[in-house]
């Protein structure tokens, strides 16, 4: 096991988490390779998700980040906790085979409510693919329709929960857009090579590139992330550890790359910095504990009244200080923040770096 150290000030667990996920520096190459390196990326808002790429890739626009979904080299599905995500096309199969099971036993009352057994499923499964195998990838609703003639209704989330299953279980994927909405793709056709990993391998992989994306996280923060029970956490973290830095804060462990922990020698950056990023960004979202990085008495001005819509966040030196909307469209489209401590305002060079941060957004829609 990697030796372990201590992290002295709990506030630079964010500075760290912008370096390991790509926010700091030179981000993360091209678009398929940030999304590679982040493993998964919350991405149930697609817009959301397009900038939250945008954010890591500089220079990168919107039409970059479109293109890499409508050619395949990234894919949006339900690889974890029954929400969309963005995945490396070859890790979706072995991170699908990891969570698939558990998934559907926890919506296994939901399935009785909704009239729907395995017979179901396996029906709706063969209309889905006759139609497209023969006509190429097909809209929800005219999935739906599909099945409503086939006689598997849709109505009453029905029609959700059908294909909720038959993209965890492989058959289908979303695959190019149209507009902000995915057709819907037959898995093989659209993801024609996947990797092969047995369970603990699996396991290990998904760990492992976890802490190095997103660390330093705790175990419990990547058990929550993939939903995976500790013990199997617990043993893939035994075969991992010594690619990993294991540091302590104020008597918790977080574990993290060694190149992220070497920052802590070798100078912390992002002392100065200032992101605006998207709303369900995994930054925020990416651990069940997200005090290091969000008081908790901001908790409610993120997510207003607990109602699982999570706002765009100002980020500043590894802190979310602030929310932000977008006010106009087109050329006439400005950022305007809303910082949670009115009384300790940001200082003119913070300003001027959150000013930059506003024109590379803006940019990133106009390319």
């Amino acid at each position: 096991m990697a030796a372990r150290g201590a992290l002295r000030d709990r506030r630079m667990i964010g500075r760290l988490r912008l370096a390991s996920q790509r926010l700091l520096g030179a981000g993360g190459g091209s678009v398929p390779e940030l999304v590679r390196w982040m493993t998964a990326m919350q991405a149930q808002d697609l817009p959301a998700a397009l900038w939250a790429v945008g954010a890591r890739v500089p220079g990168a626009g919107i039409s970059e980040v479109r293109a890499a979904i409508d050619s395949g080299t990234v894919v949006r599905s339900w690889p974890m906790r029954g929400t969309l995500h963005l995945v490396a096309p070859e890790d979706l199969r072995w991170m699908l085979d990891l969570t698939a099971e558990r998934i559907t036993r926890s919506i296994a009352a939901r399935h009785r409510q909704l009239d729907i057994a395995w017979a179901d499923v396996e029906k709706a499964r063969d209309l889905a693919l006759d139609r497209i195998l023969a006509d190429g990838p097909v809209s929800r609703p005219e999935l739906f329709r599909v099945f409503d003639a086939g006689g598997q209704p849709t109505q009453g989330q029905r029609g959700v929960h059908l294909l909720g299953s038959l993209c965890r279980h492989g058959w289908l994927v979303l695959g190019p857009l149209a507009g902000n909405q995915q057709l819907i793709a037959a898995y093989e056709q659209w993801i024609p090579s996947s990797r092969a990993l047995d369970r603990e391998e699996a396991v290990a992989e998904f760990l492992l590139r976890y802490f190095r994306s997103h660390g330093p996280a705790t175990l419990r923060d990547f058990a929550w992330w993939t939903q995976l029970p500790l013990t199997e956490v617990r043993a893939a973290l035994r075969e991992v550890s010594g690619q990993l830095e294991e540091l302590e804060c104020e008597g918790t462990t977080y574990w993290m790359s060694p190149e992220t922990a070497a920052l802590l020698e070798a100078g912390l950056p992002g002392a100065r910095s200032v992101h605006l990023l998207p709303g369900f960004d995994e930054f925020v979202l990416g651990y069940t504990d997200r005090t290091p990085v969000l008081a908790p008495e901001h908790f409610d001005l993120i997510v207003p009244g607990g109602n699982g819509i999570f706002k765009k966040t100002v980020v500043a030196a590894g802190k979310v200080a602030g929310t932000w909307t977008v006010h106009g469209t087109g050329r006439s489209a400005v950022v305007v923040p809303e910082m949670f401590d009115a009384d300790a305002p940001l200082g003119p060079a913070a300003h001027k770096t959150l000013a930059k941060a506003a024109q590379e957004y803006l940019g990133f829609l106009g390319r």
